[in-house]
């Protein structure tokens, strides 16, 4: 029996983690009483629980397990041997994992999972919107705030819920989804899957559990999702092909003008007209697609969906202009961490802002990644006139490794002439405050707390306001 059908009272370790806060406040809407623990580091979650009325207590400590308790769901950074873990197994409570808690959740509806390595959370943020203007009352799980949400949830009535489907650490042997998007199939989380085959096959394995009458959107641009879905053996009636040069549905062309990026399409011997968006990027239109495929399999009219993506306004950390600074110089901040995200979001930015000086500041997150890539990693800035690297993020996750950013600063200067390494955040923020001019365009890159430098910043100089950045 599932341990959430029972349960009414659910203690959350680490609360504030993006998925854990997404998590609470469905189980919220469902009636159950949620509360629960996180350490006292500020995350954008801490306003959405304040606005649930979501009790977050600072800090762990047994005492906090005192109250009445059905279940427990742990973040996966928090393992047997936490405090808070070990008083809950010693009181003999059920103890779920995050991936095990939205397993039993999804079960429940008619479920919509987001994967693939790279354009998970545009991907699920654009679709639940688009489904959301369709008046399906769907309810969504994303991995970053997204602020037409008014958080990284959506609470609806309908049977549909979006959710993002984390391949790290096998997560996907917990889903059972009606239906899977896959963007992207590119080896990543090497201290998880050692070989690109092992990631390979977390994969395939998701797409088998599919049911009969189940679905996937897959991109065809990507050769290694081509041979997923053949290895998988899907049958026609599953299948739902897009891509920006292949599938069912395809672009015809894209263009940027007046400061959004267009794109028309076909599908089949379709035409479906014109659409736009206000997010930046070729990859985006590629998710815009993903987003347009899934919601024709579900019967939403394209008109609806046009003007849904026409009025989307993105999501937290995915190429977020935070704006021009009283220095003039224009500020973004992204969540690329992958060499394949990073190139795109540069060529993106430089199709952008084409007469800017692009000084991108990245601080690789974790060691292991760094490591298994890092010739890719020494190629990929190609789009920036300076690199900037931080010292590797470093997180329960991994505290240490083989590499080192000064080894990742020499790999890039292979491929490019201005690379400079400053370790903390600190001393990023003061170069570029001293070094910093009109004509620059400061990105923030990495998936760990990098864009604290783009805060220091602000906090310097201020934000204008009323004008074009």
């Amino acid at each position: 029996m599932a341990v959430l059908t029972s349960a009414r009272r659910i203690y959350f370790i680490g609360l504030r983690g993006v998925g854990m806060t997404a998590l609470a406040q469905l189980l919220k809407s469902r009636g159950v009483e949620v509360w629960g623990s996180d350490t006292a580091e500020t995350f954008f979650t801490n306003e959405v629980l304040a606005r649930a009325g979501v009790e977050c207590l600072e800090g762990f400590a047994p005492e906090h397990l005192d109250r009445q308790i059905d279940a427990v769901i742990r973040s996966s950074a928090y393992g047997p041997d936490h405090v808070e873990v070990q008083a809950a197994l010693a009181r003999k409570l059920p103890v779920l994992t995050y991936a095990e808690a939205l397993g039993e959740l999804t079960a429940e509806y008619r479920g919509v999972a987001v994967a693939g390595s790279h354009g998970k959370t545009t991907t699920t943020a654009l679709l639940a919107h688009v489904l959301k203007s369709a008046n399906l009352s769907p309810s969504a799980i994303v991995g970053s705030a997204v602020p037409q949400f008014g958080g990284n949830a959506l609470v609806g009535s309908g049977e549909l819920l979006v959710f993002e489907a984390d391949e790290y650490q096998n997560k996907f042997q917990y889903f059972s989804p009606h239906g899977i998007v896959l963007t992207s199939i590119e080896w990543d989380h090497p201290d998880f899957f050692p070989t690109a085959e092992e990631y390979f096959v977390a994969f395939v394995q998701f797409l088998k559990k599919l049911p009969p009458d189940g679905f996937v959107v897959a991109c065809y641009d990507s050769v290694q999702v081509k041979r997923a879905v053949a290895e998988a053996g899907l049958t026609p009636e599953q299948l739902v092909t897009y891509g920006l040069a292949e599938g069912h549905l395809r672009m015809v062309r894209m263009w940027l003008d007046e400061g959004r990026w267009h794109f028309s399409a076909t599908e089949g011997e379709e035409y479906l007209g014109e659409f736009w968006l206000k997010l930046v990027g070729s990859h985006n239109v590629a998710n815009a697609l993903a987003a347009i495929a899934c919601a024709r399999r579900l019967g939403v009219d394209i008109e609806v969906i046009r003007t849904a993506l026409a009025s989307f306004e993105g999501t937290a950390r995915r190429f977020e202009v935070k704006g021009r600074l009283m220095n003039s110089v224009t500020l973004v901040d992204d969540y690329g961490h992958h060499p394949s995200e990073i190139r795109a979001t540069l060529k993106a930015a430089r199709a952008f802002y084409p007469y800017k000086q692009i000084r991108c500041v990245f601080q690789p997150h974790t060691f292991s990644r760094t490591k298994a890539l890092l010739g890719e990693f020494g190629s990929c800035f190609t789009e920036a006139d300076e690199v900037v690297v931080l010292d590797t993020y470093t997180s329960a996750r991994e505290k240490s490794g083989e590499v080192t950013s000064a080894e990742l600063v020499t790999e890039i200067q292979k491929h490019h002439a201005h690379v400079v390494h400053k370790p903390t955040i600190a001393e990023a923020s003061e170069y570029l405050a001293e070094t910093a001019n009109r004509n620059d365009l400061v990105i923030t890159m990495g998936a760990g707390d990098v864009w604290q430098v783009g805060e220091s910043l602000i906090k310097r100089f201020g934000l204008a306001t009323g004008s074009e950045f």
